[in-house]
């Protein structure tokens, strides 16, 4: 069954002060918080067509559970008839550690919802305070374990390369959120939004956001550690696509497909080490996945195939239906075919 999310956006509903990277309106391209009514029309008018689908109404962009308690009440109130009704399987909800306490959760439990995502960003409590987000690491260690105690599901969200990050601090995070067992994990690597006080500080000369490719590298090592290390699945990786992000992006790794190159990265970096084991001849390698695994083997603008064909590797990738998704065959060609590829010259650019 199909999975969908009737999405509202709350920016910066509740949040006690502004963060370093924060402008939630540009990022989720929303210019207010909605009211009631609109919640309700709009899940009435949503769920007329999602027949068949598994559907939750979410709450983004904001602290939700810090917003003044009768909003929230009133959001949750136009809600909670379309849970009741068997609509859909709940409602999901983003919001700081620092504002999860039992009295909290208890209301979330009694109108429906279901999963509680909380903006971790960083474990590092120096990264913390550098962008200005108000709480420390243990508020996090405390948030999950209340959520926990009233059942929960609980989702994390991180965010790699912001100011005052290092590889180091950036990995102490991952380690420390995977010990935290959550369901399900987000990855948003720092990008500088106009307005913002990152942007300031980029400007000055202060702060060097990663670049793509440092990103994709990076992000395509937690994907591993999360995914298959750690049994944790990552729902998204890299910033939804908006114009309003994409007009007011001043810098950093953002790409409207950043989890492909993520996962492009990591069939590279397979395919490369399956290669190296092989004996065959380089010019007639064959390369078979999985017929959805096509644009990752290839990669973004074929950039896998130009990268392999650097090392000497002249593949041609095909499409296999007896191989699941993930896996791959190696293989060489032999015959006219194979001849007729040795000396082939691949001009162009990988970008």
């Amino acid at each position: 069954m199909k999975h969908a999310n009737v999405a509202f956006f709350v920016p910066h509903l509740g949040c006690p002060n502004r963060c370093s990277f924060c402008d939630q309106r540009r990022i989720s391209g929303s210019g207010g918080p909605p009211d009631p009514r609109e919640v309700s029309r709009a899940c009435a008018r949503v769920f007329e067509g999602l027949a068949g689908r598994e559907a939750e109404i979410a709450f983004f962009g904001g602290s939700f559970t810090a917003i003044p308690r009768d909003k929230m009440v009133s959001l949750l109130e136009a809600a909670f008839p379309f849970v009741e009704r068997g609509l859909c399987a709940g409602i999901r909800i983003s919001t700081r550690p620092d504002a999860v306490d039992g009295e909290t959760c208890r209301i979330l439990k009694r109108y429906g919802v279901t999963t509680v995502e909380l903006g971790v960003q960083s474990m590092d409590d120096r990264v913390l305070a550098l962008n200005r987000r108000g709480h420390d690491s243990a508020a996090v260690h405390r948030a999950v374990g209340v959520l926990r105690e009233h059942g929960f599901f609980v989702g994390l969200q991180i965010m790699p390369g912001l100011y005052g990050d290092t590889e180091e601090t950036i990995w102490r995070t991952a380690r420390e959120t995977a010990g935290l067992r959550p369901d399900c994990v987000r990855i948003y690597p720092t990008v500088v939004i106009a307005g913002t006080e990152l942007e300031r500080l980029y400007r000055a000369g202060l702060f060097e956001p990663l670049s793509l490719e440092a990103a994709v590298e990076l992000c395509a090592g937690l994907l591993l550690f999360f995914e298959e290390e750690r049994r944790i699945p990552v729902i998204r990786l890299g910033l939804h696509a908006s114009q309003t992000l994409e007009k007011d992006l001043t810098a950093g790794p953002y790409h409207p497909a950043f989890r492909e190159l993520a996962e492009g990265r990591i069939f590279f970096q397979r395919v490369q080490s399956g290669l190296s084991e092989r004996q065959f001849d380089p010019k007639a390698a064959v390369l078979r996945v999985n017929p959805r695994d096509i644009s990752r083997a290839v990669g973004q603008r074929r950039c896998n195939i130009l990268r392999l064909a650097e090392l000497g590797w002249n593949i041609r990738v095909l499409s296999d239906g007896g191989l699941s998704p993930g896996e791959f065959r190696l293989e060489e060609e032999k015959g006219q075919k194979a001849a007729g590829r040795r000396g082939e010259e691949e001009a162009e650019t990988c970008i």
